[in-house]
């Protein structure tokens, strides 16, 4: 059985961390909110393939704790679908490089970025492994009629299962363009 972590997977990307569950991997879940995280669970077909981490990703001892015991109980984690707000930069590298030691071969990571972040500066910060095969899911926006508006939580998580399917090494989910319509 494929091992998966999401971070941040109760939220935003809840609707992947189900698509997972359903497709026969066993998930761990990284959430900081105990009620996102039973309502994960109960949408879920099989909550026995979901081990919760509750845990605030800023506190990496304890989430770096958290991960290697989750290793320990499922196996390497093969994949990794991560949504790290700016104010933590340092926490995916250092998530990483922990999951690296423990798999033996290469695993794949499936970053979330939002519109403003520079991809060739993130990936240079993140893309130094070995047997990390590092994608890029970078989050537009939409435009209806004459506004735009941001993308919902359902076409974020379609767009990050429709990167894993295609095993898309950079992949846009709504438009980038024009800069200038944007939602405020």
């Amino acid at each position: 059985m494929t091992h998966a972590l999401v971070i941040g997977g109760t939220g935003m990307l809840a609707n992947s961390s189900l698509w997972l569950v359903n497709n026969g991997y066993h998930v761990s879940v990284i959430g900081r909110n105990a009620n996102r995280m039973e309502r994960l669970l109960n949408k879920a077909n099989n909550s026995s393939m979901i081990t919760p981490l509750l845990v605030d990703y800023r506190d990496e001892s304890l989430l770096l704790k958290k991960i290697r015991e989750t290793m320990q109980q499922n196996g390497p984690i093969e994949l990794v679908i991560a949504w790290i707000h700016s104010y933590a930069d340092s926490t995916l590298e250092r998530i990483a490089s922990e999951i690296s030691q423990w798999q033996g071969g290469s695993w794949k990571l499936f970053h979330v970025l939002g519109s403003r972040a520079n991809l060739t500066e993130v990936k240079g910060q993140i893309d130094k492994l070995d047997a990390l095969q590092y994608h890029q899911v970078q989050l537009g926006f939409k435009i209806e009629d004459s506004h735009s508006r941001w993308l919902t939580n359902e076409e974020i998580s379609q767009g990050v299962i429709d990167s894993i399917q295609h095993d898309r090494l950079l992949h846009t989910v709504g438009t980038m363009e024009p800069w200038e319509k944007r939602p405020s």
